[in-house]
């Protein structure tokens, strides 16, 4: 790890105005060789285990079904275990999420939760200047030398002493995505390793001795030999920066139809680094419509909101999560509360508090150790809810939940959901794909919408909803077929009320026909695109 070595990784593509300040501090000579060396030892195995995700959406398409499986019934019929948590992680009542900014880094680590899921992914557009500057911010948090004034607002944030500041848990990019400034021997180095790596690197002894460890959640998993490949990388990455093996601790979103299928496998193949699994709602729900999209009217999906966490295959779904994860140690992690308070509409928030206690009481009723928030003012409510349950305890891993019984056919019985598709649900599809694509392509990942907090995994179910009804020949609530005509007219008038709503100046400065053209292309297109993002990276700036 010689820091004169010449790297054999190279910075491309990034214009001397889009260069972030103190870059060198992120990009040293050492930390590129590191990159380079994880590349090259894992960007093949990477690149066939994206073959086989096509592989098995073939099958899935020709089959229209998914079962657990049965090459691996020894591992879902042992005896075995999860590594022992560390102190760090062992009370995960309420984790916070969000991106990587400075103001969002002081807000998460001073918001009263235990954990925070400081995301490269789905709640960051992978601008230059975002997979930098957040690295740069963690570095300065751990330091105690961040601060921030809001230009704006005039208002000054600060961290508060480092006892009550929350567990940092990094979400790096999934597997699919590149990062195209940063090429080896001609190919650009996944994102994921580049988001690992560059945290590992610069942070990994660092948060030992704070106590802590580097810890991470794990994004879009599909299979348990995905799990395996981030196993893989954990044992390098420990090996090369001469870091005790076990240090690193994983969290993997079952946010995938096909990884509910393999849960026990997943955690089987991580044990030495698992500390449990999370359900990612909006992303599973995406996943869904993604593999099941040609495969008949019982797999059609009514609006996205009217999928609730009390749907009988979602039911499945996360009764499953809790009893996989007790009976093998790790910590079970619910979903998001995505609401974000009105400082105008005290009602708006009374009612949406109400829903959110209700789905944090069912969470800790069914047996979850910890839930998500998207806000700070929600941190007390999901506490309040678990506090009612664990008390002084840090967890509920004790609760085995035998009573559950899950069949392969409960996880994707959609057709016992009593909803079907509306015009308005074909509407807020339409708006919220809009708004959310022109404010990543101008660098923001998290984005408040109609007072939801929504990341790339709603614009995704979106789009993908709007596609399954158009190929599924859907009849909404008034009567009208969905047709590619009629998503360009809805398209259309949304985009006229936008531009009404904010200015012609406004309109013109920001990305809105270029979000309205990329939503209708990847909603409308014959060929499926597997992810949102990939062409959106093709036409987001810096």
């Amino acid at each position: 790890m010689s820091a004169s070595a010449p790297s054999p990784l190279e910075v491309v593509g990034v214009e001397p105005g889009q260069r972030p300040a103190r870059q060198d501090e992120v990009l040293t000579g050492a930390a590129l060789e590191f990159l380079a060396a994880l590349h090259r030892k894992f960007a093949g195995r990477r690149d066939e285990l994206l073959a086989r995700r096509a592989e098995k959406r073939a099958e899935i398409a020709r089959t229209a079904t998914l079962d657990f499986l049965p090459e691996t019934a020894h591992v879902r019929q042992g005896d075995w275990q999860v590594a022992d948590c560390p102190p760090a992680l062992l009370d995960r009542r309420v984790e916070i999420t969000g991106p990587t900014d400075r103001k969002m880094t002081i807000n998460a680590l001073n918001s009263g939760a235990r954990v925070w899921l400081a995301d490269f992914e789905d709640a960051s557009a992978p601008t230059w200047q975002n997979v930098i500057g957040g690295q740069l911010n963690l570095r300065d948090a751990y330091e105690r030398r961040i601060d921030f004034t809001d230009e704006r607002t005039g208002k000054s944030y600060a961290l508060r002493p480092a006892e009550e500041l929350a567990t940092v848990v990094v979400r790096p990019r999934g597997w699919h995505m590149d990062e195209r400034h940063l090429v080896c021997d001609g190919k650009p180095v996944p994102g994921a390793l580049v988001d690992f790596g560059l945290y590992f690197f610069h942070n990994a002894q660092r948060l030992i001795d704070m106590g802590k460890g580097p810890y991470f959640y794990l994004p879009k998993t599909e299979s348990h030999l995905e799990a395996r490949l981030w196993n893989e990388v954990f044992v390098f990455a420990q090996d090369y920066c001469g870091i005790p093996q076990g240090t690193v601790r994983a969290t993997v979103l079952i946010e995938t139809i096909t990884a509910a299928y393999e849960m026990e496998e997943i955690l089987y193949e991580l044990r030495d680094h698992a500390s449990g699994l999370n359900a990612g709602r909006w992303d599973y729900l995406f996943s869904i419509v993604k593999n099941f999209r040609d495969a008949g009217s019982r797999f059609v999906l009514p609006d996205r909101n009217a999928v609730t966490m009390t749907a009988p295959f979602m039911r499945a779904y996360t009764e499953l999560l809790v009893r996989t994860c007790h009976k093998r140690g790790a910590h079970a992690i619910g979903g998001m509360a995505a609401f974000i308070p009105s400082r105008k509409d005290p009602k708006v928030n009374e009612v949406a508090f109400e829903k959110v206690r209700a789905d944090k009481d069912r969470e800790a009723g069914d047996g979850f150790d910890g839930s998500w928030v998207a806000h700070p003012d929600l941190v007390p409510i999901a506490k309040a809810s678990f506090d009612a349950v664990l008390g002084d305890r840090p967890h509920q891993k004790d609760r085995l939940r035998e009573d559950v019984e899950v069949k392969a056919g409960d996880l994707i019985a959609i057709d016992s959901l009593d909803a079907r598709p509306t015009f308005e649900g074909l509407r807020n599809a339409v708006q919220v794909g809009i708004r959310y694509i022109e404010a990543w392509l101008r660098g923001l990942g998290a984005v408040a919408i109609f007072n939801l907090m929504e990341d790339a995994a709603t614009a995704e179910i979106s789009r993908s909803q709007i596609w399954q009804w158009i190929n599924a020949e859907v009849v909404l609530d008034d009567g009208r077929q969905v047709t590619a005509e009629l998503a360009r007219q809805v398209a259309a008038e949304e985009l006229a009320a936008i531009r009404a709503e904010i200015g012609e100046e406004a309109f013109t400065a920001g990305n809105w026909q270029q979000a309205h053209d990329l939503l209708l292309r990847v909603a409308l297109d014959e060929s499926y695109e597997d992810f949102l993002t990939t062409p959106a990276y093709e036409i987001l700036r810096g």
